[in-house]
């Protein structure tokens, strides 16, 4: 294999002395009360309604942890948590850590089939919600729509369902009541029932090659698979991260509009909270909102690798008068973005060290990111170098032959951050992670000279719709249910706001018509709004190679039709 392709576990290009290391790898719990033992009294969350320091946010995971125990949460049970971003799902996601249980991360804007599968498919035996209602999302309202069950069952505690066999309960989070659901009254009763010292024997029983938590990513099958992710995976790619190549410290404040069901909020999370730092986050993204916290408080790191996020900062009318001076890190991911996004921001803040990031949720978020002592342009137009301890590969993917420096191939990936498996899922693990320990992207890249990573698109049939992955097989799915549809076919299309967005072709049964208007108000009852197609076209012929539809000649003649060109 040629040296420019291998990225050794060391590479010099960082100004990192590799002798300064040392493995160093915990549980999520222990992470937490590490640096509660450090800083109890900093701040641990700032969130725009309330500030939380360490020595909160530990207490009131331990009491949670105690209530999980008291529903009968053991060692390995998966957790399902569809809240929010905010200090409560935090609490949850620790005090499900404390319990030696596993975090599910539901994506809170699923739908109720969505919730449905991921439930049934995860085993979950308690999903824990709230009745905030946020972004327009009832949670009540979706469950109860996944799982009509909900309304017979005579006990909350020990649920009987037919859809999702092990659920054993729904803990309701808030004020109401509804049926089915454990509400929160009832649960902190419940939780003074246990000993604390019950739930740090499951904690200190939990080993760091356990899975800590699952977040579900979208393929190239109809349903999302679930990554398990150990908590050493998670533990040492935040440190990796965040005390060696973004060098924080405990005086950082890290601000991210990412939700925490995500693996890229949660990776900047953790980082901050090895080293006694400050996490600010916020419930929903607003804007203008998010620059009065920036200046309010004074972030010294962004983490907002999304064009969505930047654009609405960069067009809001405070972004010119907001103090952003003290900003000394930004993971921006300007290189896969529009070029007149960069160079707004590169004269906002010509002071700021602007990083490209490159990584996936199978990677434990960031397998790539730029570094101090690098040449500051390289932040715009590249990707940046692998995280110590981490291999990266570009082959041919049909020979498996390594590729030289600057052509482009499939990107492999082989280190201590990669996921464990896909859950309940033998063959497409076998598929993902080979017999040397490569997990097989899908994504194309490409190194240069000095071993900096770039992504040049996906050879899986996926789309990246404003940072969510998007299977087209499942809107193809979906759409071949409707009447009268015979086949369907989706494309990604470029789009300013989310750089790509879904556009479907279709092909009817003999004498069916069909309204497109109709198809996509279907849809929308269906899926995430981030996935519903904004363009569908009817064809009868479909372009063909030897044996297979041709979707780059679809995508190709839609965006001649609407006057596209290439991002």
């Amino acid at each position: 294999m040629p040296a420019t392709q291998n990225s050794q576990p060391f590479t010099p290009y960082c100004g990192e002395d590799p002798s300064l290391y040392r493995i160093d790898a915990t549980t999520i719990g222990d992470l937490l009360l590490k640096a509660c033992d450090r800083y109890p009294d900093h701040p641990a969350l700032i969130f725009p309604e309330v500030t939380w320091t360490y020595a909160q946010l530990a207490e009131r995971a331990i009491r949670t942890a105690q209530g999980l125990q008291a529903l009968g949460v053991k060692p390995r049970d998966k957790v399902g948590i569809l809240m929010p971003t905010s200090p409560e799902l935090v609490e949850v996601f620790f005090a499900v850590a404390f319990c030696g249980a596993v975090s599910v991360l539901m994506n809170a804007r699923y739908r109720a089939n969505e919730l449905a599968y991921v439930v049934e498919n995860a085993d979950l035996v308690t999903v824990i919600t709230t009745d905030v209602i946020a972004d327009q999302v009832d949670f009540v309202e979706r469950l109860n729509t996944a799982f009509p069950d909900l309304q017979n069952a005579n006990d909350p505690r020990k649920l009987n369902i037919a859809a999702a066999p092990r659920l054993r309960n729904i803990l309701m989070l808030g004020t109401s009541y509804p049926k089915g659901f454990v509400a929160e009254s009832e649960f902190y009763k419940l939780a003074t029932q246990i000993d604390p010292i019950s739930v740090h024997r499951s904690r200190v029983a939990t080993y760091v090659r356990d899975t800590g938590m699952m977040l579900y990513t979208s393929g190239t099958t109809a349903n999302p698979k679930g990554c398990e992710i150990s908590h050493e995976a998670m533990t040492r790619e935040s440190i990796v991260l965040g005390r060696h190549r973004f060098q924080l410290t405990q005086e950082d404040k890290i601000w991210s509009p990412l939700p925490l069901f995500h693996i890229a909020a949660m990776l900047p999370m953790l980082s901050i909270f090895d080293v006694g730092g400050t996490y600010m986050g916020m419930g929903f993204f607003d804007p203008g909102q998010a620059l009065e916290m920036l200046d309010e408080h004074k972030a010294t790191v962004i983490f907002s690798p999304f064009v969505t996020h930047l654009q609405a900062l960069l067009y809001h009318p405070n972004f010119a008068t907001t103090s952003l001076s003290q900003v000394r890190l930004m993971n921006s991911c300007f290189a896969a973005m529009p070029e007149s996004v960069g160079v707004a921001f590169k004269k906002a803040m010509p002071n700021t060290l602007q990083l490209g990031t490159f990584g996936m949720t199978e990677a434990a978020g960031i397998v790539s990111t730029g570094h101090h002592g690098m040449d500051p342009n390289l932040g715009f137009t590249r990707l940046g170098l692998p995280l110590i301890g981490q291999e990266v590969r570009i082959i041919n993917p049909e020979s498996g032959e390594d590729l030289p420096v600057g052509e482009r191939g499939e990107v492999l990936i082989r280190g201590f951050n990669l996921f464990s498996g896909y859950y309940r899922d033998e063959e497409k693990t076998a598929e993902a992670l080979d017999s040397d320990g490569w997990f097989h992207s899908g994504d194309i890249g490409s190194l240069d000279g000095n071993g900096h990573i770039m992504f040049h698109g996906r050879f899986k049939d996926m789309l990246k719709v404003g940072g969510e992955n998007v299977a087209a097989v499942e809107i193809e799915s979906l759409l071949t249910r409707f009447p009268g549809v015979k086949l369907a076919q989706v494309v990604g299309i470029p789009d300013e706001k989310y750089l790509e967005v879904p556009a479907a072709f279709i092909e009817l049964d003999a004498d069916a018509t069909v309204d497109e208007e109709a198809l996509i108000t279907f849809c929308k009852k269906e899926i995430s709004g981030f996935k519903v197609p904004r363009v569908i076209r009817i064809i009868s012929e479909w372009p063909m190679s030897a044996s297979k539809i041709q979707k780059f000649q679809l995508r190709k003649q839609l965006m001649r039709e609407l006057g596209l060109n290439e991002l």
